[in-house]
């Protein structure tokens, strides 16, 4: 089995953050792994992207192929859109609805989510208001985790949790509780889509 999966988003948002969750937990489980090289990181609010390939066997390229990936993670709706190409017809889009507008001409909101609504396997969600609603208001990456546990097949959410666990640690446990709140409250929102 491999699940092979694009992150994306602007800088900031704390796209590595979820790449590092994902790999440990990868790791955990004694998968392969490979992640390609992460864009846009030179400046906050620049385009950042991560490929990430999980696997049973070995993998032999860290890049996902056009029309390949099983799982776009996105936490910038418009970000999401520039991803499609590599979609699998089988493939998901989970995405934060809340726009981060760094650009004079970001079309309108309404347009973007409508493009998103042709994709026929697609989680949105708000991750913004949910990470505050659960008074994190910085975990809108790990709401957007949680989200994606249920589709994600490859990894078990427990071990997502202890990813969290474990790359939060240094941080405290306030702050290693806020994020595990914010990912259960992605994972319990996202049961809201069928499958």
């Amino acid at each position: 089995m491999k699940r092979d999966i694009i992150l994306s988003g602007v800088g900031g948002q704390g796209i590595l953050s979820i790449a590092t969750v994902i790999g440990w937990a990868a790791l955990k489980e004694n998968l392969y792994l490979k992640q390609a090289e992460v864009h846009g990181m030179s400046r906050r609010g620049g385009d950042v992207q991560s490929n990430l390939r999980l696997g049973t066997g070995p993998i032999f390229s860290d890049l996902v192929p056009k029309g390949e990936c099983d799982l776009i993670i996105s936490l910038e709706p418009m970000e999401a859109l520039r991803y499609l190409p590599w979609l699998s017809p089988e493939g998901w889009v989970v995405t934060n609805t809340t726009p981060f507008v760094n650009i004079p001409n970001y079309p309108p909101i309404g347009e973007v989510m409508a493009e998103l609504g042709q994709v026929p396997n697609l989680i949105t969600l708000d991750c913004d208001s949910i990470a505050k609603e659960v008074r994190s208001p910085r975990s809108a990456n790990m709401v957007l985790l949680g989200a994606s546990a249920r589709v994600l097949g490859i990894l078990e959410p427990d071990n997502l949790k202890a990813g969290i666990e474990a790359v939060f640690a240094r941080k405290g446990e306030t702050v290693v509780q806020a994020n595990i709140s914010a990912f259960n409250a992605g994972f319990e929102e996202s049961g809201k889509f069928s499958k």
